[in-house]
This record gives structure tokens, sequence and C-alpha cells, in this order.
């Protein structure tokens, strides 16, 4: 097994393939624009790239580079500690803050560690993914000792990423043909969260992936990645694994299942992965923006009509987010919920 465990093996047909792809690689979007006729624009690109990629990277987007620097160092200098002081700040099934390093995909297990903490803390959340269950249960993060200046620094990047994350849905919404806040009141109460990732060098990467394949399940993600690389997207034309190339400073964004939803297929959540490699270490951190736990989640009703008839029933954000929450947090007998599971007769 080249050193890794049975529970990190991949399906051979998930496993990760050298390629010889050439690609341009997903639209990078430059942000610092004014006036109509800009925002116009950068509306039409970020359409464009929703639609054909599900993907955009972003350039002069406002985040603070000093701030990014600083967040990637705590998230290090984190990492970096003892597992038995990393566990002491270790999730568990009733709290899905803090460290982990036991995730699965597709119920195989990634070569990572974690650490999430909620944009918003306390959070309120449904306590178990049952219709019948309106108990409503109070999460809270979970913050380590060390570093010393962990909680502030995670904090006030959430703070900025956050400003990034409204602007990206007005955009998108305008992209859309729809007012800039349309999207707006669905986020009035943020369930969303920040995950520190962490991916060691693997001895067998031609067997374990950092991530396996999967869609996000929220509205938009907004993540840092460094510059060792890893993530890859899958084409929509052909099902290649395409890899995204780091760009100093930016974030790449992806369209995540709600957003698909509202749009009725219009933009597409796309299927990405994490590869893994056996000499450098790799960080990441992804800003999961997600709507109020309370928001029922339909196609927009403006994007709806004889000739497009609606491709999805309603569903509860919050009780979907449990489910997937708990099913990623060990092994499951069955695959967690996605948004293929509402799909209408209309949609096939």
């Amino acid at each position: 097994m080249g050193g890794i465990g049975q529970a990190f093996v991949q399906e051979p047909e998930q496993r990760p393939k050298p390629s010889t792809i050439e690609v341009d690689g997903i639209p990078v979007i430059d942000m610092s624009v004014s006036g109509t006729g800009g925002i116009e624009k950068l509306a039409s690109e970020i359409g464009n790239a929703c639609r054909k990629w599900g993907f955009f990277q972003v350039i002069n987007h406002g985040v603070p580079l000093e701030l990014r620097q600083r967040v990637e160092k705590v998230a290090k200098a984190f990492f970096d500690l003892p597992i038995e002081e990393k566990r002491k700040a270790k999730r568990d099934d009733l709290n899905f803050t803090g460290y982990h390093d036991e995730e699965h995909t597709k119920n195989v297990r990634d070569w990572k560690e974690v650490f999430d903490m909620l944009i918003e803390d306390p959070t309120f959340l449904p306590a178990s993914p049952d219709p019948d269950d309106e108990e409503i249960r109070t999460y809270s993060n979970k913050w380590p000792e060390n570093p010393p200046e962990f909680r502030e620094t995670c904090q006030e990047y959430c703070r900025e990423v956050e400003k990034l994350a409204f602007k990206l849905l007005e955009l998108i919404s305008l992209s859309l043909g729809l007012p800039a806040n349309r999207l707006s009141d669905f986020f009035k109460h943020q369930t969303g969260m920040l995950r520190l990732n962490y991916y060691p060098p693997c001895p067998s990467p031609e067997l374990a992936l950092g991530v396996g394949r999967h869609r996000d399940g929220g509205a938009l993600t907004v993540l840092a990645q460094d510059d060792v690389g890893g993530l890859q997207i899958r084409r929509q034309s052909d099902g290649e694994w395409i890899p995204i190339k780091p760009i100093p400073n930016a974030y790449i964004i992806n369209i995540a299942d709600a957003l698909q939803v509202w749009s009725n297929d219009l933009y597409v959540s796309a299927e990405h992965r994490v590869v893994v490699n056996s000499e450098q270490e790799r960080f990441s951190i992804p800003f999961f923006f997600f709507p109020s736990h309370y928001v029922k989640v339909k196609p927009l009703e403006e994007l709806v009509n004889e000739q497009n008839p609606a491709m999805y029933k309603e569903y509860s954000w919050g009780k979907y987010y449990i489910n997937r929450t708990g099913s990623n947090y060990k092994k499951l007998e069955a695959e967690n919920l996605q948004i293929d599971h509402f799909k209408t007769p209309e949609s096939e």
C-alpha cells in the first residue's frame, strides 16, 4: 500500500492519473472596475464563467494581502503543533467546529487535517436533518489555545472575506438579469464557515486524494490556496480533471449547489477534488458562504416559466447542511444528500 492505510485508498476509477492536458485554465477576472459600464462588463464576465466552468479566479478583490498572510501564518503554526495539542480542540459528532483529521468524502478518508470555525458565533441550526425534528441547536466555535493570535486573526479575516462574498453575490445576481440585492435576504443570518486545510506529504499520492471528488453545498466558496497547487475541477465539456494554477494573491471562486438551484441550472456547481504529492505540504483556506438556516432553496421565480420549468423541488438549507456535515464526519452506509435528490420530473 506504499505506507498509507486502506481507509485512504480511492477506488481505481477515482485515483489521480498523470495528465498531459494543456489548458489556459479557468477565467481570471479583475474586480477593479468602476461606473455602470464597468459593473455590467464585470457581471457579464462572471456570468460566462459560471455557465461554462462554475469556477473563476478574482484579482484586485479588496482583501488586504497583509491579512491573508497573517491567517496563513497562524494556520501553519497551528498545524505544526503536536497532535496532542491540536486534538484539544477536536470536533465531535455534536459540534462540527474545531480540529478534525478523519473527514471522509464519498466514504473514503481524505488525506488532510482541517480546522473549522463558524462565521457567526453562536450559530443556530437544526439539530438533525429529520424533516419532523424542529429542534434548533446552538453551535459555537471551539478555539485552540495556541497560537495565541489564532482566534483574533481568523475572525478579522472572516469579516474581510465576507465583504468580498457579498460583493460577488451582487454581481452574480446582476449576471442573471436580476437586481443586485435579489439574493441578499437569504443571508441575513450567516451559517457559513471558514476552514483551514492542511495536506501533509503523502507516501502514495497515486492512491489517495487530499479531498475526493465533490460539489460544495452552499452558495459560494472563496478559496485562498498557496503556491503548491493541487486543486482540480472537472471540465463540463468532457469530464477531464483540470488543474487550477495558483496565482499570487488571487481568490478562486466556485458556484455551489444552492446557487445552481436558484439559477435553475443556468449556473453549474462543478465537481472538484484535491490531489496530493509526496514531497510538499500544502495549505488552503476556503470560506464557505451559506444562506440562513431557515431559507427554503428553490429556483428563483423570475427564472422559471413554461419554457424553463423548475428543475428542483424546494428543500430546507439548514437540514441539507446538517445532513452533509454529519456524513462527512465519518464513513456512512449511504452517500450524503445531494441536490440531485431534489430534481423534478421536468428535469429528466
